[in-house]
């Protein structure tokens, strides 16, 4: 029984409809209708995850989180997808008031990295939220990995490639992307995660290699497996 899809998106924009894109990209499907069944509500209105994160105000985000996805199991989504590596410290809040399983981002990657780097070294480039709330690192962790944050410095240069470039609607900054790349070699990662969906525009955009792991497209290919169509 093919089952109904619930997208919870807009942090950002651009993030959303990637994904949406990956989805129908690796959906084996000769029509329309063998596609996926998939609500997406993109709500931009979202305060920002990063900034309540850092404030310690998380109640306004709590609120909105709650509310967009109880209304999308209403609807009658039986998983929801959430399109931001920050978000998912406020996924963890509220996913016992919602009643149906969200398919969690950061945990189906830690999961694949260890199946695939297993005892590995892995970096993670994302937001100051989510380094700061160690929501990768702790997961990363229980799979027997060894999680990697950049110094001071080169998380500004993330930040800015977040903000500055992606988020503002401008192309990346290849200079500063030099630098940060360099940062994660140097400390010998096996693999660094895109932790951070604007980051994941990026790789699609510049066609980074696979030493680069999108933890977006890790939680497209379970989406479709949870849906029960064939991924390709």
């Amino acid at each position: 029984m093919e089952k109904k899809l619930g997208v919870l998106g807009g942090m950002g924009p651009m993030a959303s409809q990637l994904f949406y894109k990956m989805i129908t990209q690796h959906t084996k499907a000769d029509k329309d209708q063998d596609h996926l069944e998939i609500m997406v509500y993109s709500d931009s209105k979202m305060p920002d995850r990063t900034g309540a994160i850092l404030a310690g105000e998380y109640d306004k985000v709590d609120e909105r989180m709650r509310k967009d996805a109880k209304l999308l199991a209403d609807c009658g989504c039986e998983a929801i997808c959430v399109t931001c590596n920050t978000a998912h410290f406020f996924v963890d809040r509220i996913k016992e008031d919602i009643p149906v399983p969200f398919i969690h981002m950061i945990r189906e990657t830690s999961a694949a990295m260890a199946e695939r780097f297993p005892g590995g070294k892995i970096g993670i480039m994302a937001t100051d939220g989510t380094v700061s709330t160690n929501l990768y690192q702790n997961v990363l962790k229980e799979y027997g990995l060894f999680p990697f944050t950049p110094c001071e410095e080169i998380q500004k240069q993330v930040m800015h490639q977040i903000y500055d470039c992606i988020k503002a609607g401008k192309p990346y900054d290849e200079e500063s992307w030099a630098k940060i790349e360099n940062e994660f070699k140097a400390a010998g990662c096996s693999s660094v995660l895109l932790a951070c969906t604007e980051l994941s525009i990026i790789k699609a955009d510049e066609d980074l290699d696979d030493w680069y792991v999108d933890p977006m497209l890790v939680m497209a290919r379970k989406a479709v497996e949870f849906c029960e169509k064939e991924w390709v």
